[in-house]
């Protein structure tokens, strides 16, 4: 536990919260986090008031567990507790809390003894008459000897020998400051002598008060140890209901202590789900930076990897997010938005840290293999590492870490790494769940925004950070030229490659999402319709009884012999075709700019809506303003005139290089033309071509094509790594 929170730099943190505590524990709480939350809203409710500062009084419960007798003050740790408790009684609780605190039966004994003590931990006056009357005869004896020390000073003979008129307490008795040469005038007892020569001296006349009151004392420890033992046996007698009010205690004062804290730089509390699809940190604050930056960054999927310029924050947020889950885990309250969101995990790991030590023998990448090769005992864990490629080859290292990163994706466990390794993030970057977030460098002030960016692969700056931190400006000029500008053009090229494929992905996403959202109107106008013919088939039905019933009674009406019978008859008749009720069945639209609608029986396009009015324009050619009221829809299609769709297939490949070798000139034109082609359409700024050294035929023939190429903005020889004067560097 320590390990972790030291790693995550949250000890100062940590520790504020414990200073809340009654007293010194664990923050863990043990139990059902979800019924620790709603206590923990309830609680803060209500004002109590701190519980005073009390010792572990595990100790004593097993002492009284063996009939043993405890001292005063250790019954009174005891007391504080049953007080506290009597004390939030007193409030009108209510829902979980009042279930819970009137489950607390204080036993009578046991409020019986309470009251027997002071706020100071002291008997009250009143409960034992042995004990109020040695008090009291200690307390005369006491006022007897400053009365007597009282008249030892006004002695007339003294007053040249009398350093001062104070009584002195030294070594616990009381006594006066006296030169030298005082024994021919008082008969005292030297006890001391102070740093200027003078002497503490205790008159003879005081003595035998001084021996009464050790008298006093000692029959008065006498008196406490029977009361003592009397009250030992009082709590062992109830040592069960001592044992389960010890626990609800620490309990509640975990509870408390959260509260107060939280309502402290008014911080949340943010409970961990067991859904982890959606994991975001919103204005989240590391608890260690004082007047931090806030971040807010979306880390769902199983691997985060952080990359971007060097002391941008990449650390920082590695940390953020493992002690968000932290806090939320241990129910800590912290400075977030009320939005975030967090998982449960049962393990949180932090591998930051150098390994290597001359003590363990081990070097700084054999370290790290120890430290990964345990993470696949785990399950349910959030693991971070800071720096994965640290103490080996940086191509070697990003092949082992992604096959490494791939197993523990399939344990259930969320990995967060920082790293500069391009090419470890490009061969992750095609996962989808993998999620590239990049530290931002404002490049016009060369300094790092300490800012994010979900779905990108970051530069590390080195050489700007180089000289943000004094390294002369020619050294880091000739280090860029070793470093060569191909390979500064390369990281810039897998970066761009890596983020228009997260770009594709995304628009595929926003397509599969439109899909669903027609999919899903069309499935609800389905039902409508279904509902509708219902309800219509239904007014049918009622219609033919009705009219059935008006058709018999016309009948009747018609058999009827009587005039005034038949009449009535057909009155009955007519009043049941009156009470007859349709229901009108119509569907109301919503009409918005671009609908087809018809008003009375003419047809068009809406154009602008305004209040109650629509603008329309009819088929015919006409603007009309019309009512919203009188608008129908109308599901005749638009005719328009048919326009030339022009598609242009994704390559489906997106190299940048191709090799001309051993090709004839008007073929390697060819290929060239359609490689180019390609790498434009996938947004490609820089490629490069071999074409050879040879007879130099073929070389001349791409020199040339690449000077009327529309598209290509310049051309030169590539670096002797990359073929020299058989290559050439192309800018599109």
């Amino acid at each position: 536990m320590n390990s972790i929170i030291n790693k995550l730099d949250l000890e100062d943190y940590i520790n504020s919260l414990k200073g809340y505590f009654a007293r010194d524990k664990s923050i863990i709480l043990q139990g059902d986090i979800n019924i620790h939350s709603k206590l923990i809203d309830e609680i803060g409710l209500y004002n109590f008031n701190s519980p005073k500062k009390t010792s572990d009084v595990t100790n004593q419960i097993n002492h009284l567990k063996k009939q043993g007798t405890l001292k005063l003050y250790e019954i009174y740790e005891f007391i504080k507790i049953v007080e506290y408790f009597k004390y939030i009684k007193r409030f009108s609780l209510e829902n979980r809390l009042k279930e819970w605190i009137d489950k607390i039966i204080i036993p009578k004994q046991i409020d019986d003894l309470a009251f027997k003590f002071d706020e100071d931990g002291n008997l009250k006056l009143g409960q034992n008459e042995d004990f109020d009357r040695i008090n009291e005869n200690i307390y005369r004896n006491k006022v007897q000897i400053k009365e007597a020390l009282q008249r030892a000073m006004n002695n007339q003979k003294l007053q040249p020998y009398l350093v001062d008129h104070q009584v002195h307490l030294v070594h616990g008795q009381q006594s006066i400051m006296v030169r030298g040469g005082f024994n021919h005038i008082l008969k005292a007892k030297v006890i001391d002598r102070s740093g200027s020569g003078f002497f503490y001296v205790v008159p003879e006349s005081v003595k035998e008060l001084r021996d009464k009151q050790d008298e006093l004392f000692e029959l008065k420890e006498e008196i406490l140890l029977k009361l003592c033992r009397e009250f030992s046996n009082t709590l062992n007698a109830n040592i069960l209901f001592l044992s389960f009010l010890d626990k609800e205690f620490d309990r509640f004062d975990h509870y408390l202590a959260r509260v107060i804290f939280a309502k402290i730089g008014d911080k949340n509390f943010i409970l961990p789900s067991q859904n982890k699809k959606i994991q975001k940190l919103v204005e989240f604050t590391h608890p260690a930076l004082k007047n931090g930056k806030s971040v807010t960054i979306d880390f769902s999927k199983s691997v985060i990897m952080i990359t971007g310029v060097n002391a941008g924050g990449k650390t920082m947020l590695l940390k953020s997010i493992l002690s968000a889950v932290f806090l939320s885990k241990y129910l800590i309250p912290y400075n977030a938005h009320k939005s975030t969101k967090v998982g449960h995990y049962k393990d949180i790991l932090a591998i930051l840290d150098d390994p290597q030590s001359v003590k363990n023998d081990i070097s700084t990448f054999a370290g790290r293999m120890v430290e990964f090769s345990h993470l696949f005992a785990k399950e349910s864990a959030i693991v971070g590492v800071d720096e994965i490629e640290l103490g080996t080859d940086s191509d070697e290292a990003a092949s082992l870490f992604k096959v490494i990163i791939e197993k523990l994706m399939k344990k259930d466990m969320k990995i967060i790494i920082t790293t500069h390794h391009k090419r470890l993030a490009s061969l992750l970057a095609t996962y989808d769940d993998v999620e590239l977030i990049a530290a931002l460098y404002d490049e016009a002030n060369r300094r790092p925004t300490y800012d994010f960016l979900n779905g990108t692969i970051g530069m590390s700056y080195a050489f700007e950070t180089a000289l943000r931190y004094g390294i002369p400006l020619d050294v880091v000029n000739q280090a860029k030229e070793v470093y060569g500008d191909d390979k500064d053009k390369l990281s810039s090229l897998i970066a761009k490659s890596s983020s228009l494929e997260l770009e594709y992905k995304r628009k595929i996403k926003e397509l599969d999402e439109k899909i669903e959202n027609n999919e899903r109107l069309k499935r609800n106008l389905n039902e409508q319709k279904e509902s509708l013919d219902n309800l219509i088939h239904e007014e049918k039905s009622k219609l033919h009884k009705e009219y059935k019933d008006v058709k018999e009674e016309a009948k009747l009406a018609i058999k009827a012999k009587m005039y005034q019978e038949s009449h009535r008859h057909l009155n009955v008749a007519h009043q049941k075709v009156a009470q007859i009720e349709v229901q009108k069945v119509e569907e109301k639209k919503e009409f918005k700019a671009g609908d087809r609608a018809k008003y009375n029986n003419t047809k068009g396009v809406v154009l602008s809506l305004r209040g109650d009015k629509a603008y329309i324009e009819t088929d015919e050619g006409m603007k009309l303003h019309v009512p919203m009221s009188s608008l129908k829809a109308s599901g005749n299609p638009i005719k328009v005139k048919q326009k030339i769709k022009v598609d242009i297939e994704k390559p489906k490949t997106g190299d940048i290089k191709i090799d001309l070798h051993g090709q004839r000139a008007d073929e390697a034109i060819e290929n060239l033309d359609r490689f180019i082609s390609d790498c434009l359409i996938n947004g490609f700024q820089e490629v490069l071509v071999y074409h050879g050294i040879g007879t130099g035929k073929l070389s001349y023939a791409v020199k040339k094509f690449l000077d009327t190429h529309p598209r290509v903005t310049g051309y030169s020889d590539a670096m002797p790594n990359q073929g020299g004067f058989g290559a050439k560097v192309v800018k599109l």
